[in-house]
């Protein structure tokens, strides 16, 4: 167990003991499922790092403003921090653009973790989603790249949570994407 988090049942959490964050896990479904499990078993199970308030399933609906509302109110706002998986075509994904908008809105604090198979471009940096980039560089939101290191992933939880403190840094300007690029 890491120092700081603890395992109690529904975000019980004894008095003098730090409650585990709660965050929201935005990704590239279909290309990345498969470490947004790991993630969430590996740290969010075995270790117990934060509690998971994200989206188990898809929602079920074709109208995309409703999915917009339904993860902003009922997800996002539940939690404190939104962790972005980047996969190579993460950046490509309408959805991940909305919810980082969504937390930025409720000025939350934004991690965006490079996954394995996201290798850098040919000037040696990495391809994300536009909206994290632009926070990345405001000083607002961290990155990095993908660890099973739980002591690195709770310090960069930490960090991330201190960085959203300054939201002056938060840069939201950029129009929404209507569509998912090819």
């Amino acid at each position: 167990m890491l120092p700081g988090f603890g395992k109690y049942p529904f975000g019980y959490q004894p008095f003098g003991q730090p409650q585990k964050p709660r965050l929201f896990i935005s990704y590239h479904h279909a290309d990345d499922q498969r470490w947004c499990d790991a993630f969430r078993q590996y740290f969010g199970n075995t270790y117990d790092l934060f509690t998971d308030n994200s989206l188990l399933r898809k929602i079920n609906s074709d109208d995309a403003e409703y999915i917009d509302r339904k993860v902003r109110d009922e997800y996002i706002t539940g939690s404190s921090i939104t962790v972005v998986l980047c996969g190579p075509n993460t950046w490509k994904r309408k959805f991940v653009d909305w919810e980082i908008h969504a937390t930025l809105d409720k000025q939350h604090a934004l991690l965006g973790i490079i996954l394995p198979h996201n290798a850098p471009n040919s000037t040696g940096n990495y391809v994300v989603p536009a909206r994290l980039h632009d926070n990345i560089q405001s000083g607002y939101a961290h990155w990095i790249k993908w660890t099973t290191d739980p002591n690195e992933i709770a310090k960069s939880i930490t960090q991330s949570k201190d960085m959203a403190k300054e939201i002056s840094k938060i840069e939201n300007s950029r129009e929404q994407m209507k569509r998912n690029l090819p």
